[in-house]
């Protein structure tokens, strides 16, 4: 007697959930799901580090949970080698000290959940931005309260070395309230991963830094830095893709400026400053963040107050900008929002509103369009994705 097909397709299914577990139903091979790690603002509704499951094939994002209680953890970094996360504690009181906090954790496998490694003070007051190098060797920290920078090695076990790089900004800009000093906003690479460069808001300079990673040092690069036009404030900034041209987003002057980028010398050159806004808004707004699809066609910048994020075609050329469109985030105060690792969705953090919000991306238009996915946090700061292992 020959067993019925229903019986076979039940065997062969249960085979299949036996040698291939990690293949969850509604997901496939090609497309597993994501770890979202997401950073607040703590009290009220939030608790510390949060993270989310999100399925690319569909953009579902998963319900939240907590994945470590930690105080104000704004922004986070994932280690290249998916298996580390790092923390800015956006405090100016840490062990004693006159300084903001970064943490070391250990990513669970499985739950995604955090373990501790170690803390350390991080070099400044109001830490507000730290990212790896592309190595995953050191940790680059902004201090965004006193104008500084630092560098820490990563160890082998992923805890935080002692501090290499400290570096100290001074000077002013022209808006008395906001630039009476210097107010380090954040940090990144260059592709090669030979220079850092970094946004002082309170003074209207990108520093470039020559970077060692292996010994977590920083040294003032020749020209030391770019200018943006006085009294714009700038916050973050973003490199296409081809390492030609970076993009810095102004946050007082809701503006976007465009470099050349030399990526031997590590100099910037000006060729272009355009409006984050349409010409007819009215109101008050300030800028977030940046950021370019993978495509390296379309860039995107979040604006608050409008609270849109806004988008411009990148001609391919020049690297020059022209305004697109904005559309609403679908919240109050856009601080953050990031790109899934296909680039088919994007997430936008919406600090004041407490949720996270799906966006679908047009490939061919550069377009948004919100998908009705999105979750409630806490004062979410930003989100980072561990892709799937």
């Amino acid at each position: 007697m020959q067993p019925r097909p229903s019986v076979i397709l039940a065997l062969a299914l249960s085979l299949s959930l036996l040698y291939f577990p990690k293949v969850a139903l509604g997901a496939t091979a090609s497309s597993p799901a994501s770890s979202v790690f997401i950073g607040t603002y703590t009290g009220g509704k939030s608790r510390g580090i949060y993270v989310c499951r999100f399925e690319s094939a569909s953009g579902k994002l998963g319900q939240p949970a907590l994945a470590a209680e930690t105080r104000n953890p704004s922004f986070l970094a994932v280690h290249p080698n998916g298996r580390w996360l790092y923390a800015a504690g956006e405090v100016s009181d840490f062990e004693g000290q006159r300084a903001g906090a970064v943490t070391a954790f250990q990513v669970e496998e499985g739950t995604a959940r955090l373990t501790l490694l170690n803390a350390k003070p991080s070099g400044g007051s109001g830490p507000c931005y730290l990212t790896l190098d592309q190595s995953g060797k050191c940790l680059l920290v902004a201090n965004y309260n006193s104008g500084s920078l630092a560098a820490f090695p990563i160890q082998p076990d992923g805890r935080l070395g002692p501090q290499g790089a400290s570096v100290q900004h001074h000077g002013s800009s022209v808006n008395h309230e906001r630039q009476e000093g210097p107010h380090a906003h954040f940090i990144t690479t260059d592709p090669a991963n030979r220079f850092a460069l970094a946004c002082d808001l309170g003074l209207d300079k990108v520093f470039v830094y020559r970077l060692n990673p292996a010994e977590a040092s920083l040294v003032p690069n020749q020209p030391p830095y770019a200018l943006v036009k006085p009294g714009s404030g700038p916050r973050h900034l973003v490199f296409h893709p081809n390492g030609r041209y970076v993009y810095v987003i102004n946050e007082m002057g809701s503006s976007l400026a465009v470099f050349d980028y030399e990526a031997e010398q590590g100099v910037m050159k000006p060729v272009q400053t355009i409006s984050t806004l349409p010409a007819d808004f009215q109101g008050q707004n300030t800028c977030a963040e940046v950021q370019i699809h993978p495509s390296g066609k379309f860039l995107y910048a979040s604006n608050r107050g409008q609270d849109t994020i806004a988008s411009f075609a990148i001609n391919s050329h020049n690297g020059n900008l022209a305004y697109l469109r904005s559309v609403p985030s679908g919240g109050k105060t856009p601080r953050h929002f990031v790109f899934d690792p296909s680039g088919m969705w994007l997430l936008a953090e919406n600090q004041d509103s407490d949720n996270v919000v799906v966006f679908r991306v047009d490939n061919s238009t550069g377009r948004l369009s919100p998908t009705g996915e999105q979750v409630e946090v806490g004062a979410p700061v930003c989100a980072v994705f561990r892709p799937a292992r």
